[in-house]
């Protein structure tokens, strides 16, 4: 009879490994980790002489996987993905009364997706909450790992066996600073954003390439004059008069003169978008993320998540198990 052996390298090596591949480096992975760099280094070096085989090479002020390393990093992936599916199994015989919540949102649902889980662990208080927000393409990265059970975002990817549920509305509206000499017009033509200085978002953002796309449609090709990395920095931007922006209403206050921002009656806006709870197509949901779903869904029936509704105040309402 075939006896398995137990692996020599420990749980916690490839922890370490796991975060030091998919960081690029040692100093990103001990910060992670919340280990000293020194430790991190001493786990990786003990690995590689469990292996029998060098895993990483300095590339840079970073590391770079070696044939060893890239085979470790998948072996790894699929033992982190069998534990989960161990947990999720042991939460299931549980009952809902425990488990784990694996959830991840693109960056602007940072403004209402807490208020949104908020309600859900108030019904739930044994079920952990793992939320990670991140940029657009980060969540996309982090669907094809496997690495969440959910996913928040606007326009999820083509590539990945997706299923979704749309239930929010998500407009995008132009806005400018406070005193923009747009800001008292009824009506702008589209074509004359061509005239500004407009600001986006990395490139991958959802709400980059639904203006991008919308633009072109309008044959309209605008060259973005500033890129910034999050809202708060592009609202920051505009206030200082440093040119114009398309963003998702959620990301502004109900009054947004009190950031010193105006929205800009621009024609074609606000462009009517949704978000979208997603997840693998291939992959069975966990009872704790079927569980928020059928919230969600409930949620969205009873007309909760309306455009300008505080999500801090929303009716939490008993889903049926």
């Amino acid at each position: 009879m075939y006896q398995i052996k137990p692996p020599r390298a420990t749980l916690t090596q490839l922890r370490t490994f796991e975060a030091v591949a998919r960081l690029g480096g040692i100093t990103h992975a001990a910060k992670a980790l919340h280990l000293a760099q020194p430790t991190v280094s001493t786990q990786l070096r003990e690995l590689a002489e469990a292996v029998g085989q060098p895993l990483l090479v300095p590339a840079g002020r970073g590391v770079q996987l070696t044939d060893a390393g890239r085979a470790l990093q998948q072996t790894a992936n699929a033992m982190f993905a069998s534990w989960a599916g161990f947990e999720d199994t042991v939460a299931d015989l549980q009952g809902i009364k425990r488990g784990v919540l694996r959830i991840a949102g693109v960056s602007t649902t940072e403004y209402f997706l807490a208020h949104m889980i908020k309600s859900f662990a108030a019904l739930y208080p044994g079920i952990e909450i793992d939320l990670a927000i991140e940029n657009r393409q980060a969540v996309v990265e982090r669907l094809r790992r496997e690495q969440d059970d959910l996913a928040v975002m606007m326009m999820p990817p083509a590539q990945l066996p997706l299923e979704r549920f749309p239930f929010m509305d998500n407009p995008l509206v132009v806005v400018g600073a406070l005193d923009h000499p747009w800001a008292q017009r009824k009506r702008v033509p589209v074509a004359r954003m061509a005239e500004q200085t407009l600001l986006t978002r990395e490139a991958g953002s959802g709400t980059r390439l639904a203006t991008e796309v919308f633009f072109e449609a309008q044959g309209l090709r605008l060259t973005p004059r500033m890129t910034l990395g999050s809202n708060e920095a592009v609202k920051h931007a505009i206030a200082a008069g440093l040119g114009v922006a398309v963003l998702s209403r959620h990301a502004l206050a109900s009054d947004p003169a009190r950031d010193g921002l105006a929205l800009l009656n621009v024609s074609g806006f606000p462009l009517q978008r949704t978000w979208q709870l997603v997840w693998r197509r291939d992959r069975a949901l966990p009872l704790a993320a079927s569980t928020f779903l059928a919230f969600v869904q409930d949620q969205a029936q009873r007309g909760e998540f309306k455009p300008n509704r505080p999500l801090a105040h929303t009716v939490i309402a008993q889903v049926a198990i």
